[in-house]
């Protein structure tokens, strides 16, 4: 009989990927999908199969992690192994804007998925998506060890999460792990992010669609890596004997500035022709440099990422460039076919 695996937040970058990786395994695989007007399931078209299939082992479930009623519906119907909680109100500087709802929706959320799993009890793995934010002005490099100083409504919501997760680990013996991951893209990333802000706005540029892009603060560090890995080791936790938590991260960092001079060069293009500074796009609060030390992860679990930073730009602008219907550069499918020859994900 195969696992069966809920997802929430399987419509984003990284659900889409987890929820590919899972079927690829015989997992039964089902998600959490917020009711809307417009159809917002383009990340994962391509693996869903008509439910009238008898091949079909996607299945969508429309809830609200901000429902508790919902949450206890779905993991009492589905009865699931493993729970990937993903959900969240994901845009650090839009938690600035919205402080009430994504406390309500990052952090409590998390809190009634645990609760449901708990009175379950059905003996369900838990895995939080836990973010780099949380270390916010902790020097770096950051590790399991370092104190948490998150500096956005976001940060401070994951934070409550990370917790909660703990507590439900130690006060009722649940299988509940944290994933302190940290920036990880990929050509399925959020429009409004900004790694993919700028390879978007590159082959709109290129495409003669676009004249400007508008930016925030080029001096921010960051450790970026490639998403399909990082899905991997989500993946990973959920199999190993015991509960525990994980710093994942490249162990680079590197400046907003570098991202946009390196994808501009790639492309053939001068950034400062068609880069200017918005300060709408400033946080109240800046998280200056976050570089991750994932020593725990790669001593017990072997976590050694193949992609690294300008591997990263390659292959999402590549991927912007066909989208935007003209020939990539090439060099990030390349990459591709070199360092994933049997990858379980589609090209995008």
């Amino acid at each position: 009989m195969s696992k069966i695996a809920l997802i929430t937040g399987i419509t984003g970058q990284d659900g889409s990927y987890l929820a590919e990786l899972l079927l690829n395994k015989g997992y039964e695989v089902h998600g959490i999908i917020r009711r809307s007007s417009t159809f917002n399931t383009s990340r994962i078209d391509h693996i869903f199969v008509d439910l009238h299939d008898p091949k079909a082992r996607l299945f969508l479930h429309y809830g609200d992690i901000s429902d508790s009623e919902q949450i206890n519906n779905i993991i009492y119907n589905i009865k699931p192994s493993e729970v990937y909680h993903l959900g969240a109100q994901s845009h650090v500087r839009v938690s600035f804007d919205i402080p009430e709802y994504s406390g309500n929706i990052t952090a409590i959320g998390t809190t009634r998925i645990l609760e449901a799993i708990r009175r379950s009890g059905n003996g369900i793995k838990f895995y939080q998506a836990s973010s780099s934010e949380m270390f916010g002005s902790s020097n770096p490099p950051q590790n399991e060890e370092t104190v948490f100083k998150p500096r956005s409504p976001y940060a401070c919501s994951k934070l409550y999460a990370y917790w909660m997760t703990r507590n439900y680990r130690d006060g009722y013996n649940l299988f509940a792990s944290n994933g302190i991951l940290f920036n990880h893209e990929s050509p399925r990333r959020g429009e409004t992010f900004v790694t993919r802000k700028i390879t978007r706005a590159i082959a709109a540029i290129l495409a003669k669609k676009q004249n400007l892009l508008y930016l925030g603060n080029l001096d921010a560090k960051r450790d970026w890596g490639y998403a399909p890995e990082y899905v991997e080791f989500m993946w990973k936790m959920l199999q190993n004997n015991k509960p525990d938590d994980y710093v994942i991260g490249t162990g680079e960092t590197h400046t907003v500035k570098e991202f946009v001079e390196e994808a501009f060069t790639y492309a053939g293009l001068d950034p400062k022709k068609y880069i200017k500074i918005d300060p709408r796009y400033f946080r109240p609060t800046e998280v200056e440099t976050l570089i991750a030390d994932s020593t725990k992860a790669r001593d017990t679990s072997g976590w050694n990422p193949k992609v690294k930073f300008k591997d990263l730009i390659k292959i999402m602008l590549d991927a912007d460039m066909r989208a935007a219907g003209l020939d990539p550069i090439g060099e990030g499918d390349e990459i591709l076919k070199k360092k994933f020859p049997n990858r379980w994900w589609q090209v995008d």
